[in-house]
């Protein structure tokens, strides 16, 4: 069989039957969670299956995992999947920082069928947060500003989500403050924040204790203590001429061979301007597989490099003067896959006899074929000899095989790996649908799928796509019209509040200035006398009492009086001397009060 099949697709399983496929029947998903004892339930196939207990006997039901190797077990009299071996997350799933499973099939023969089983493993908070290294030691000068920021060591914690690192302290905090800073990849970048002046006249050693504190219920915890030494006087600290390093090298680069070259500069002088470079704070396999130059800044690999362990290398690089100041840049290695791996094939199940009179699409063999490969490196294709009435099908075809999967019963479309920057930006998606009927029909269907950050880019992605240009110019008109009739109905109703404020003010000014024009009328009071005979009135007097059109209750007081009555009859006004008073009179002021 082997000479006779060519490979060209990566990752898929491949059916070798008469004409159609019909062998895969069932796809379960379970969760379980990490370092579970043997003998753990996992699922109930049986049940979620419906299939008879017997059947899994009879068909010699039995797991089969593509990696060779069996976390779980099948209970055929039960019809239970439970843990075979302890399951443990963090050695399963070294590189992955988002879901973790485990997938595998069942196989029942007579007839053949298969049930595609995925198991997610969940996370448990069995790791506590730990520091590379037990004590850290920093130089600072003591001219170092406020505000002047000290990358220290960052925690590491195996486990993932809510039981991962959550936040960082430190103590004391007189004077240094801690931040965190989100790194590129996972995990965040710790530093320390000067916050206030050092003089090292009077503390040349400070003492302070970080600790690193996870998520988890109940929450672990790792300290490191950190001796920070201050130094005399330097004025400039080295600075990098970029920020970022980043370079492409194929998986196959020899070792010793060199990759790139940092370089920084110093304004200082003397042993003050001389510059180390350094690792800073990285995880020992970065050692392992790189070294730098003190001296020059040379980055040399000194590890092999796997495209398919690790796609992306990001470590931080410290260049450190002699006077204890230093800037850091970050280097991000990113490996190119080459053709270095074979496919695998390994025959899942196959029927050694098959009767003369088998009917079109009866299932022959199963075969899984596998490429570690990416892209154009993994793609696989199968094929038989034409001359036998034999042919391969295959459910999905994508893009990128490598990266999808869909289900046989349920149609849903997953990814198998984590998605990686080497994977293409668009992905285009192509499933087939066929049925078991005479003859054979089937469906396809496209699926465009955008890897993005962020959702104002994935509207970005597809900004290509044609869309029904009738519909959005007819939504364009609708709401053009609506904004003019909003538009228009504001317009009016303020003019319709100015014209009534217009007319009201006209209104009160017009009454206020026909009031000055009211005629007067002249108004004449009775004499008053003394009608009680007692005497004491000898004249009469006369006042004079103004008023206006809105005049209201009020008090309204009289002065001298304006006119001498004359009582004897003869109605005579004696003339009054301008501001003179008779002594002999007895002038009195009243008030009185007007009740309209």
């Amino acid at each position: 069989m082997g000479g006779n099949i060519f490979v060209a697709w990566r990752s898929c399983v491949l059916f070798v039957c008469l004409h159609w496929l019909s062998g895969a029947s069932g796809q379960l998903r379970y969760s379980v969670a990490e370092e579970m004892s043997p003998g753990a339930l996992v699922g109930d196939v049986a049940k979620d299956l419906d299939l008879e207990p017997k059947r899994l006997l009879e068909g010699k039901a039995r797991i089969f995992a593509a990696s060779g190797r069996d976390y779980v077990q099948l209970d055929r009299e039960k019809g239970h999947i439970t843990v075979k071996e302890r399951i443990d997350r963090e050695i399963l799933c070294s590189s992955s920082t988002s879901t973790c499973s485990i997938s595998f099939e069942i196989i029942v023969e007579n007839p053949i069928e298969l049930y595609r089983v995925t198991v997610e493993i969940l996370d448990v908070n069995d790791n506590s947060p730990a520091f590379p290294r037990g004590e850290i030691k920093l130089e600072i000068s003591e001219s170092a500003s406020v505000g002047a920021r000290f990358a220290v060591d960052r925690a590491l914690d195996a486990d993932v989500g809510i039981n991962s690192i959550q936040s960082y302290s430190i103590d004391p905090t007189e004077h240094f403050t801690l931040k965190t800073q989100s790194r590129a990849g996972s995990g965040k970048n710790v530093e320390l924040v000067l916050q206030t002046p050092l003089d090292r006249e009077k503390e040349e050693h400070l003492y302070l204790t970080v600790t690193a504190i996870d998520g988890g219920n109940p929450k672990r915890s790792g300290t490191v203590k950190i001796h920070v030494l201050v130094l005399d006087n330097n004025d400039n600290a080295p600075v990098f001429k970029s920020s970022s390093y980043r370079v492409s090298v194929p998986e196959n680069t020899a070792k010793g061979a060199l990759l790139i070259t940092v370089n920084a500069t110093d304004a200082d002088t003397a042993s003050n301007g001389q510059i180390g470079y350094y690792f800073e704070h990285t995880t020992p396999k970065i050692r392992e597989l790189f070294t730098i130059s003190e001296s020059t800044g040379e980055i040399r690999l000194s590890g092999e490099l796997d495209f398919e362990d690790t796609t992306v290398h990001e470590f931080k690089i410290q260049a450190k003067d002699q006077g204890g100041l230093a800037d850091s840049c970050e280097v991000v290695v990113e490996v190119t896959d080459v053709n270095d791996n074979a496919p695998k094939m390994t025959l899942m199940s196959f029927s050694n006899t098959l009767p003369e009179n088998s009917p079109p699409g009866t299932v022959v063999a199963m075969i899984n074929v596998q490429d570690s490969d990416s892209e154009e490196n993994g793609k696989i294709t199968c094929w038989v000899d034409g001359n036998l009435p034999f042919r391969t099908e295959s459910s999905l075809s994508t893009t990128d095989r490598a990266l999808f999967e869909v289900g046989l019963q349920n149609g849903e479309i997953r990814t198998v790996r984590q998605v990686t920057d080497k994977d293409a930006v668009k992905q285009k998606l192509t499933v087939v649908v066929e049925d078991n009927g005479q003859p054979s029909r089937s469906a396809t269907v496209n699926v465009n799928v955008a890897v993005a950050d962020t959702f104002p880019e994935v509207l970005s992605e597809f900004t290509d796509f044609t869309h029904d240009k009738e519909y959005n110019d007819n939504l364009t008109f609708y709401l053009v019209l609506a904004l003019a009739v909003v538009s228009f109905l504001f317009i009016v109703s303020i003019i319709a509040i100015l014209s009534v404020k217009c007319y009201r003010w006209r209104r009160e000014r017009m009454f206020y200035k026909s009031a000055a024009n009211l005629p007067v009328i002249p108004y004449y009071p009775p004499l008053y006398a003394d009608v009680g005979g007692t005497g004491t009135l000898k004249q009469a007097f006369n006042y004079e009492m103004y008023g206006t059109a809105d005049s209201r209750k009020s008090d309204i007081k009289f002065g001298q009086s304006l006119l001498n009555v004359d009582l004897g009859g003869t109605r005579t006004v004696p003339r009054q001397t301008k501001h003179s008073v008779d002594p002999d009179v007895n002038a009195e002021v009243r008030i009185l009060r007007y009740f309209p």
